[in-house]
């Protein structure tokens, strides 16, 4: 796997998407996949830098891997334990005012993903995604 290591600040966002998308690219990614991925990277990098540290800095850790047609990207800091796998999906049958705050951005993520997975594992938060790319 390729890595990246960037603050968790939202103006480091475009070095993300920028270190997936030239992998991406460089793996003839369908342009529909790859809208999908860094609509998914900015939600969760979002999330990162807005909840993981609590208002305190630390640092991102993404990685990227193509296998057989397939995009993995892992999400790792070292803020609090939070799995947002776990977070219930909001009722989307309601209007966006009778709706909860929060929680549509994760739930577009597990839709547009193939595959999400959250561990924790050695004080880190580890959240894999995956996407069929061609």
């Amino acid at each position: 796997m390729q890595s990246i290591v960037v603050s968790a600040k939202i103006e480091e966002m475009n070095k993300v998407t920028g270190f997936v998308s030239e992998i991406l690219e460089a793996n003839q990614c369908s342009m529909k996949a790859r809208i999908q991925i860094e609509v998914a990277i900015d939600e969760i990098l979002s999330n990162i830098i807005r909840y993981a540290y609590e208002g305190k800095t630390g640092d991102v850790m993404v990685e990227c891997d193509i296998r057989d047609g397939v995009a993995c990207i892992r999400f790792i800091d070292s803020g609090i334990p939070y799995n947002p796998l776990t977070k219930e999906d909001p009722d989307v049958t309601l209007s966006a005012s009778e709706r909860e705050i929060g929680g549509l951005g994760i739930f577009m993520v597990k839709k547009s993903m193939d595959d999400l997975r959250y561990e924790y594992r050695g004080q880190r938060n580890q959240l894999t995604m995956m996407k069929r790319i061609v």
